[in-house]
């Protein structure tokens, strides 16, 4: 009897060490080698220490504003902050802004396999709200943004981390997991992109506004045009 449980047992641990366990393994280390990749050629720029001062300030910004709102967890002004940062300061500094501000502000809310999947995600939100906005020609305008704000907030991140979800409760790949896991996020997802367009439209002017200005006094990064 004892022999059967055991041999039981294996091989409920080889299947799922074959099966959803692998999977998710492998999708972690290709997240942290992304972010390791893009932190290199962050450092091959040779940052300035006014440029890291300013990253460094804007991103304890971004974790204060995760932690405070700690109890609506929808609702934060974390990813509008991520995404302010990339359009002001550029796509490395937006990536890397999201990465460290998800890893951190984790310390407080609890580490976890979905750790590497929030850092991702966050670094994606203000990476190519850097690529999309920060070399603009024209003036940088708030509506715009702010409807990249709602969907990359609502469709990217909601994908990710609903993917993230996928990959750590299902045993198995079917038609019928997907559809349950998309479609139950849907409504915090919704709720996690409309709080980041209110977040955005108070927040991204005054931002902008001061980090033009410090970018100009300094001399640092690139000065963007601001208009409402």
């Amino acid at each position: 009897m004892i022999r059967l449980v055991a041999l039981n047992f294996n091989k409920f641990s080889m299947q799922n060490i074959m099966g959803i366990r692998l999977y998710y393994i492998l999708s972690i280390a290709i997240i942290c080698i992304s972010i390791i990749a893009f932190m290199l050629s962050f450092e091959r720029k040779k940052p300035t220490a006014k440029e890291v001062v300013v990253l460094s300030s804007m991103t304890a910004f971004a974790i204060l504003g995760r932690v405070m709102f700690f109890m609506t967890p929808q609702i934060k002004p974390s990813a509008a902050i991520i995404i302010i940062i990339g359009i002001g300061l550029g796509r490395h500094a937006g990536f890397l802004s999201g990465v460290l501000m998800a890893f951190i502000s984790d310390l407080f809310f609890g580490q976890g396999p979905w750790t590497p999947w929030q850092m991702l995600a966050f670094g994606i939100l203000g990476y190519l709200a850097g690529v999309l906005f920060y070399r603009w020609n024209k003036k940088v305008k708030k509506i715009p943004t702010i409807i990249y704000g709602f969907l990359s907030t609502f469709i990217i991140y909601g994908l990710i981390m609903d993917t993230q979800t996928l990959l750590s409760t299902m045993a198995e790949f079917k038609k019928e997991a997907f559809l349950s896991v998309y479609l139950s996020g849907i409504f915090f997802n919704l709720v996690h992109g409309i709080s980041t367009v209110i977040f955005m439209w108070f927040l991204e002017i005054p931002i902008l506004k001061k980090l033009n200005r410090i970018k100009t006094k300094y001399g640092i990064y690139k000065t963007n045009n601001v208009n409402n």
